[in-house]
């Protein structure tokens, strides 16, 4: 975080760094280089994603806009942290992009999802009231702006690491070995699931009852769920956050200090560290009278598929 003068210019390590252009539209608070590679239309990286957003006189839409670009900027911001690679759209054909879009605005329902790098949303889901009503007809114990931008990007992962990326030849086997075959008619899952459902007992290899759906559902459920766990504990070591064995009124083994990295070590530690943290979280919420903030199990057949995943990000950013 650096500090803005009146010129709105700031020096880093002899390099000077000027405000987004959307900072007065969208609110945001990112800066670009003066100088060298400029983002497309002189946006930071994360606003230079969004391929389409409403018209600039559509102002409800555009209102909707300022949230969900701030979301889009955490996602981003994550993705950078992790090593992930971000390749825009404006730089090559099927790169990442956002279509960030409204049904009110469009006359026609705006269907969330990925296709070919294109990410699009539906900036209505930020409206509280409208998101939650999904959420409670769709029986899901969690739905956010930051949840659907993390699932969709799970989508453009699986593609570009998995299914055609460097490492598919050795990824992608183990992939259908944990996931289930993707080629399997995408239509007729989506058919079966809003028909009959979940199998009755899901929850023993499932993170989610939308991730039974087709395998590239799950994937990107358990890539969301693998960027949830690794943010929220990022923020609890960086607010200094150790919880102490011989201090906690619950069972807690010994001490639980959020390393600095989990990059070489197993996903084991990090979500032994998370089951603890989270058990924390969620008391927290209790005592504030909300649903907990981690409502999930994680079942040994998911723990194989988020050690998948974190095996994919690790080299990926290697």
């Amino acid at each position: 975080m650096v500090a803005l003068g009146g010129t709105g210019v700031a020096r880093v390590d002899d390099q000077r760094w000027v405000r987004c252009t959307q900072h007065a539209t969208v609110a945001c608070n990112w800066l670009v280089p003066e100088s060298g590679e400029a983002y497309q239309r002189g946006r930071c990286l994360p606003d230079s994603l969004i391929r389409r957003e409403p018209d600039a006189s559509d102002t409800v839409a555009r209102e909707k806009l300022v949230p969900t670009a701030a979301a889009l900027r955490r996602l981003v911001f994550q993705l950078v942290d992790l090593g992930l690679p971000i390749d825009p759209w404006w730089r090559r054909d099927n790169g990442l992009a956002f279509d960030l879009l409204s049904s009110y605005s469009e006359g026609n329902r705006v269907t969330i999802g990925h296709a070919n790098g294109v990410i699009t949303i539906d900036l209505v889901e930020s409206l509280d009231a409208y998101r939650e009503s999904l959420r409670v007809r769709l029986g899901e114990p969690y739905r956010t702006m930051l949840g659907h931008f993390r699932h969709e990007v799970g989508h453009y992962y699986q593609n570009v690491l998995v299914e055609t990326g460097a490492g598919a030849d050795r990824h992608l086997a183990e992939c259908r070995t944990l996931f289930g075959d993707e080629r399997a008619g995408y239509s007729d899952a989506i058919d079966r699931h809003y028909t009959f459902g979940p199998p009755a007992d899901w929850d023993r290899a499932f993170i989610s009852e939308y991730a039974t759906m087709h395998p590239w559902e799950d994937f990107a459920e358990c890539f969301a769920h693998y960027l949830h766990i690794t943010d929220t504990i990022d923020t609890s070591r960086e607010a200094g956050m150790i919880l102490h064995g011989d201090r906690v009124r619950f069972a807690a083994p010994g001490d639980v200090e959020p390393l600095t990295s989990y990059a070489d070590v197993p996903v084991r530690r990090l979500l032994d560290d998370w089951q603890w943290i989270s058990l924390f979280f969620n008391r927290v919420n209790t005592a504030m009278g909300k649903n907990p903030l981690y409502p999930f199990a994680i079942p040994g057949p998911v723990v194989a598929k988020l050690d998948f995943v974190h095996r994919v990000v690790r080299e990926a950013a290697s």
